[in-house]
């Protein structure tokens, strides 16, 4: 049986690769418990493209 709860899986993308123009995307699979943290998820996530560690945002 699947388990029943709150935790949802949430897609994180980079909002710095983005304006840079540069080719790809950088994007992370979570998940959140979505009773306890009801707005958008922002997190420090390393790029592998920009080389560096950038905030990366809840998407959807």
């Amino acid at each position: 049986m699947a388990k029943k709860g709150n935790r949802v899986q949430v897609i994180l993308e980079c909002t710095e690769h983005k304006e840079s123009g540069m080719a790809g995307m950088s994007r992370y699979v979570t998940t959140k418990n979505k009773k306890n943290t009801t707005e958008r998820l922002e997190l420090k996530k390393f790029n592998p493209v920009l080389r560096k560690v950038t905030v990366h945002k809840e998407i959807k």
